[in-house]
């Protein structure tokens, strides 16, 4: 790679944690102010790059719309987009899709719930491992070599008191879900949300997506939670159904 397109790419990274003054960018590629600002102005003259004010720099306007040309290309997120819709315009509550990416998974669709309390998610952003439902799923699929390499790897950060903190409890709850065809999240990433997912599959049988159901704990229990769980999975089907899978599989 180019030094100039590393740096470029570097300073995009930066910028995608909020607006930098020239100093700081400069500090973060370590070079001299002078060529910063001749990166940040190709960059404007694309609109990858914008100025905010005098002094600050933020993300433009044609990352965002090259963020969305590549996520309506994603053929899953547009064959599991009218179930998933459904889902969402039946109960309310907030509906995740998520996919697994180079050792991350990311949420590549959302649909708001419709009440008044809601999640703060966003699609792009990146679901923890070790206690998201949505990674149970896309994980559980993973081979058993590849699903231990994995659980090594994580960071347990004990984010409420049902965190998931050990290599050994998470693939534990890998074959639960392998068994169950479903994961949940009972409070584990977010001590008032709970969460259950599951997988949709492609023409090979292949998971290539999980849909999950998020609901505030104070609205819906978790016994309430899984009474939908029917749904879910029906969710699930259709979406598979539509990305190729035969329910012969």
């Amino acid at each position: 790679m180019s030094q100039s397109l590393d740096r470029a790419l570097t300073l995009m990274g930066e910028l995608a944690t909020g607006a930098k003054t020239l100093d700081e960018l400069s500090a973060v590629i370590e070079v001299h102010k002078s060529t910063t600002l001749r990166l940040l102005r190709t960059l404007e003259s694309h609109r990858f790059v914008r100025r905010d004010g005098v002094h600050h720099y933020r993300l433009g306007t044609a990352l965002f719309d090259l963020a969305n040309r590549a996520l309506e290309e994603r053929d899953v997120r547009r064959a599991a987009e009218p179930a998933l819709r459904d889902l969402n315009a039946r109960f309310g509550y907030t509906v995740h899709l998520a996919s697994y990416e180079g050792g991350e998974v990311i949420y590549i669709d959302k649909y708001d719930s419709t009440h008044p309390m809601r999640m703060y998610s966003r699609i792009g952003r990146r679901a923890p491992l070790h206690c998201t439902a949505v990674a149970k799923v896309l994980l559980s699929d993973l081979p058993e070599a590849r699903r231990r390499e994995v659980a090594e790897t994580i960071d347990y950060v004990p984010l409420t008191a049902n965190t998931i903190t050990t290599p050994a409890a998470y693939l534990a709850e890998l074959d639960r879900v392998r068994e169950h065809g479903y994961a949940v999240d009972n409070a584990e990433h977010e001590d008032f949300i709970h969460c259950v997912a599951a997988p949709i599959r492609g023409s090979r049988g292949e998971v290539l997506a999980a849909v999950s159901m998020s609901v505030p704990k104070v609205m819906l229990d978790f016994d309430g939670l899984i009474g939908h769980l029917p749904d879910l999975l029906a969710t699930a089907r259709a979406a598979s159904i539509e990305c190729g899978w035969s329910p012969r599989d």
